[in-house]
């Protein structure tokens, strides 16, 4: 496929190159991508049409330009940071919020006086590209191919990338357990991952009660060898960020809470949703603080 750049295209559509980046920002390009500071945008992509662009939410257009801009000290940043860091830590990562921050501003580390794994730096790093990617396309409808994207993201460049048994951006080749209940087996989880995005994608205006139900259906068929939580918890913020639902992140202290209300989910959906609430209120905190507006 032959890319050509914003400047190039811009001339063909016969609009200004800030409004081809805008496009690109905005997710209305698609298999646009961006190489440094340079957008590879498809010589046969067609303008977009005013009409059926959406309207980001503020936090995502404010996310997007901080994203854009590299700027710190920000909504965006903040977001890299205690996402990345909550999400690891959740599922065993050893890295400190602090050495968390330094990886993300610095590219370097603390040791301090632990052992730190280096699969905990390689997808501490990956989860931060991995924000990017769903900012980027927050927009866009869920998919499989984005859901593989997710994992091979997070895990490339990892000791299970180095394994013949897992499969890095594809579905699990083995059965597998979650706190000791049985997974959909390895043959059977195409078809149910297909099943609840044929079922998600047809709610027109996704609440956050039907983004927490998907979640719990994706933790439950467990597809991928290893990794699921952090896609999951990505995936939901994904799908708040695309329906201008005020996102939230499950911190570390909510853990136990968290495994409880998946568990308890089909008797008891409460449990789930309180605890996401109260993580949503922190949220809000942030969003006042930045004084970017939400529903």
């Amino acid at each position: 496929m032959e890319f050509l750049s914003a400047k190039e295209i811009a001339k063909q559509w016969g609009v200004s190159e800030r409004t081809v980046r805008n496009y690109c920002v905005h997710d209305q390009i698609p298999g646009a991508f961006k190489t440094g500071k340079t957008w590879n945008i498809p010589a046969s992509a067609d303008k977009p049409a005013r009409h059926h662009a959406k309207a980001p939410s503020p936090l995502l257009t404010s996310l997007r330009e901080e994203q854009e801009a590299q700027l710190k000290g920000g909504i965006y940043h903040r977001v890299q940071i205690e996402l990345a860091y909550n999400s690891n830590h959740i599922e065993g990562s050893r890295l400190s919020e602090e050495q968390t921050r330094l990886i993300f501003e610095t590219h370097t580390i603390g040791f301090e006086d632990s052992d730190i794994r280096i699969d905990d730096i390689i997808e501490t790093s990956n989860h931060f590209r991995a924000i990017d990617y769903i900012i980027h396309h927050a927009q866009q409808p869920l998919s499989q191919a984005m859901i593989k994207d997710l994992h091979r993201i997070l895990k490339t460049a990892t000791t299970d990338a180095t394994k013949d048994w897992f499969a890095v951006g594809d579905y699990k080749l083995h059965p597998n357990e979650v706190g000791g209940r049985m997974t959909v087996e390895p043959e059977a989880v195409e078809p149910a991952i297909a099943n609840i995005l044929a079922s998600y994608n047809k709610i027109a205006h996704p609440t956050l009660h039907d983004i927490i139900e998907f979640h719990v259906q994706f933790e439950r068929i467990h597809p991928f060898q290893d990794g699921n939580g952090r896609v999951g918890r990505l995936i939901m913020f994904k799908e708040c960020l695309a329906n201008d639902v005020v996102p939230f992140i499950i911190s570390d202290e909510m853990k136990r809470y968290y495994y409880r209300g998946l568990n308890e989910w089909h008797r008891e959906p409460g449990f789930l949703t309180d605890t996401i609430l109260t993580a949503q209120d922190r949220f809000k905190r942030y969003l006042d603080y930045f004084r970017i507006l939400y529903k």
